[in-house]
């Protein structure tokens, strides 16, 4: 089994190649790919999506066809803040209260300007995850760009119970990112229930399970420094452990 280093390779060279992707380069990020209008078309026939009021988004260029179908629709948007760097690291868009076009605000930069941010406390329950991904089988699993956010954000999310085991979750990414192989898979993976192409909708089921919060021993500590709520939330941590020691 190849590691998730040489696939992501393997995906970003490969599409560069086939000039199925926008911009300059793919690599280091999720691809903004050819037909990513045509895969959201496909998600908006699911049932997952009609009965979707409340979403989290990753904040790719790839899937902002899905946001702003999503602020159309009047539903409210979640998109965690890049690298999860401010203590309040979600976006909350809320359609009522735009004051710009849908359009704008699915960008990262409108929804800064015209969403509020909040912490994962005074965030509502999740009806449907958004992922932007790499690379993806059709168990389910899935590779990102490598930093491990998504994972942390769903981590984070679950421990607060804003997203349960049967929350829907899907990604949609040119065909070249569906790969007929095994896929490097830790615990702390979140795995996927549909992969949307332009060609096709495809229900994953891995059998896996999927994270019941933060896994602080799999973090290292220079992780942790690095994310605001992570230290914040360690910190509570310790405190209630050293309370619960002193009864």
């Amino acid at each position: 089994m190849r590691d998730k280093s040489e696939v992501r390779e393997m995906v970003w060279s490969a599409l560069e190649r086939a000039g199925v992707v926008r911009g300059e380069s793919a690599h280091d990020r999720i691809p903004d790919f050819v037909g990513a209008e045509a895969a959201a078309q496909r998600v908006f026939d699911l049932d997952c999506w009609r009965r979707a009021q409340v979403i989290k988004s990753n904040p790719d260029r790839a899937q902002r066809p899905l946001r702003r179908r999503a602020l159309e629709e009047g539903k409210l948007l979640y998109m965690a803040v890049p690298r999860l760097e401010q203590e309040r690291c979600f976006v909350e868009l809320d359609p009522a209260q735009l004051h710009d076009s849908p359009g704008e605000a699915s960008t990262i930069e409108g929804a800064f300007s015209y969403g509020r941010l909040v912490t994962v406390a005074e965030m509502r329950r999740v009806d449907l995850i958004v992922s932007g991904s790499v690379a993806v089988n059709r168990q389910g699993v899935r590779i990102g760009k490598g930093g491990g956010y998504a994972d942390l954000e769903y981590g984070l999310a679950a421990a607060a119970g804003l997203v349960t085991r049967t929350t829907p979750i899907l990604t949609t990414v040119h065909p070249m990112q569906v790969l007929d192989e095994d896929l490097p898979w830790t615990r702390h993976d979140v795995t996927l229930d549909y992969l949307v192409t332009p060609d096709e909708v495809a229900s994953c089921d891995s059998g896996r399970p999927r994270p019941s919060g933060i896994y602080w021993e799999d973090l290292a500590d220079d992780k942790i420094a690095l994310i605001p709520v992570l230290r914040l939330l360690r910190r509570e941590r310790l405190q209630a452990q050293k309370r619960g020691g002193q009864k």
